[in-house]
């Protein structure tokens, strides 16, 4: 046993310590990654929706849900912008045998892209 042995052993966290190992940086892999909502949901009660509305950015929810909650708090629930009952746009999908959203035009299922379509539809509608 040499004389040094608890030399180490402090009564406090270090600066070396904090930024390593308790309040400082982090591994980078502690984040969740970033998914996008599937586009047939809510995006409040993240559930696939059945009267679904849009607002000015894209973002779409069902009416049943978004009217409480604008009543309520008067606020976009993604963005935490104001927001009126007015704003809102209906939103009209159709739905082929199997129950997924369906794209007339292209005769196909929605696309993960299809909600920059929506945005680009609605900014410039």
């Amino acid at each position: 046993m040499g004389k040094k042995q608890h030399s180490k052993d402090r009564m406090f966290i270090t600066n070396t310590e904090w930024a390593t190992e308790w309040g400082g940086a982090k591994a980078k892999s502690t984040s969740t990654p970033f998914k996008r909502l599937p586009f047939n949901c809510c995006a409040l009660t993240f559930t696939p929706f059945e009267d679904p509305v849009c607002t000015a950015d894209g973002s779409v929810f069902d009416v049943l849900n978004i009217i409480p909650y604008i009543r309520k708090y008067g606020k976009h629930p993604v963005t935490g912008t104001p927001l009126k009952q007015e704003e809102l746009i209906p939103l009209t999908f159709h739905k082929n045998a199997d129950g997924l959203c369906f794209l007339t035009l292209l005769f196909s299922t929605y696309l993960r892209s299809m909600h920059s379509m929506i945005e680009l539809i609605v900014v410039h509608a």
